[in-house]
């Protein structure tokens, strides 16, 4: 059996990491910028993570949520206190699509209304209707299809206001990424934040909040919408939030009430998974990861401003985006293969920087030498 074809792959097989660092099983060392799509959040094999996880595994690795997890419990109550939002409800689950299909789920089942607001360049993932909710119909197939997702310009408070004019009491929700990663490290500003939570309110519709990339300490907060007071319905996370372990998650306010079937996951909040969640969060407690990547974040893009060749540096903490001239749309390729550094792309010409939230000062120094003379030599 051959796998199917739906990866571009480099020439490169990973079989070691540490840190911020990965090894190929060629020994060459490389400087991991990426983390695996954002999710390495506390670095490569954390000897903490590797010990929660092992040892879960001798006690038991599954059971189903036919039973008592104690462990579901003690990752809602430290995840309420990271967050900071510990009168809201915790459903586990397995990845951000499926916290996002959840989610808007949750919200037409609440105000019984079908309609959702999404954004151009949104990616909210591949399954049926976080799939509806992406902005790229290429991963749309026929029977994903909708006229129940409305797409408007991101950042656009009028357009908002203006959908919300017309139909506001058909709308289900408004699904939105505070830092859209796929679409090429975009900031949502706090004014559209804001007018999202004022109209959503005003109109009865929920405010899903799109955590999966950008949540988990990685904007430099431990969720990114959350400044000036701005508060969600319901947060969606998980890549960070197992640092490689498969788990995902949503925060729900407890004005949404539960019932018995509602929503449902096999293994969704499995043994497993809540060790490799708790490791997560006690790292990033114990290490002050979100402060961390607060201050190397600012770092990295104070520095990069300084560097004539880039059109624009965009993004909060350690999820940042280097929009380069077209004609320098190779150079990711070449920090890979010539100077070994893992760093990912947004079509066609920005690179995006996506480390573990523990990255130092000297491994950004190590990134920013290296850009910096592979720039040069266009």
């Amino acid at each position: 059996m051959k796998l199917y074809d739906v990866y571009p792959l480099n020439p490169i097989k990973i079989v070691k990491g540490k840190g911020t660092y990965v090894y190929d099983n060629k020994g060459q060392q490389y400087l991991d910028l990426y983390g695996g799509h954002a999710v390495i959040s506390i670095g490569h094999t954390h000897p903490h993570y590797v010990k929660r996880v092992e040892d879960q595994l001798h006690k038991i690795g599954f059971y189903s949520n036919s039973i008592e997890n104690v462990l579901q419990h003690q990752v809602a109550e430290l995840l309420g206190k990271a967050s900071g939002l510990t009168d809201y409800q915790l459903f586990l689950c397995n990845s951000g699509a499926e916290a996002n299909e959840n989610a808007l789920k949750l919200a037409s089942f609440h105000t019984g209304r079908k309609k959702v607001i999404a954004f151009h360049n949104a990616f909210h993932g591949r399954t049926s209707l976080a799939v509806s909710a992406t902005d790229n119909t290429k991963i749309i197939a026929p029977v994903n299809q909708t006229d129940n997702i409305v797409f408007l310009p991101f950042n656009d408070e009028e357009a908002l206001e203006n959908t919300f004019k017309i139909s506001g009491y058909e709308i289900a929700a408004v699904i939105v990424e505070g830092v859209q990663g796929v679409g090429g490290i975009q900031v949502a500003t706090d004014n559209f934040l804001a007018k999202i939570r004022s109209l959503t309110q005003q109109y009865e519709a929920v405010f899903i909040a799109d955590e999966v990339q950008c949540g988990y300490g990685r904007s430099g907060a431990f969720y990114s919408i959350n400044s000036n007071g701005i508060q969600a319905d319901i947060y969606t996370m998980a890549k960070g939030m197992g640092n490689g372990f498969p788990v995902g998650a949503l925060a729900i306010t407890c004005q949404i009430k539960p019932w018995y079937g509602q929503l449902g996951t096999t293994f969704g909040g499995n043994h497993l998974a809540c060790a490799a969640a708790l490791a997560v969060l006690e790292v990033i407690e114990r290490d002050n990861l979100i402060e961390n990547a607060a201050v190397i974040g600012a770092y990295l893009i104070s520095e990069l401003k300084k560097i004539d060749k880039i059109q624009e540096v965009r993004g909060k903490g350690l999820m940042i985006g280097i929009d380069l001239p077209l004609e320098l749309k190779n150079v990711q390729r070449d920090l890979l293969f010539k100077d070994y550094i893992f760093t990912g792309t947004a079509s066609p010409n920005v690179i995006r920087l996506l480390p573990a939230l523990n990255l130092t000062q000297s491994d950004a120094d190590l990134f920013l030498d290296k850009f910096t003379s592979r720039l040069q030599q266009f």
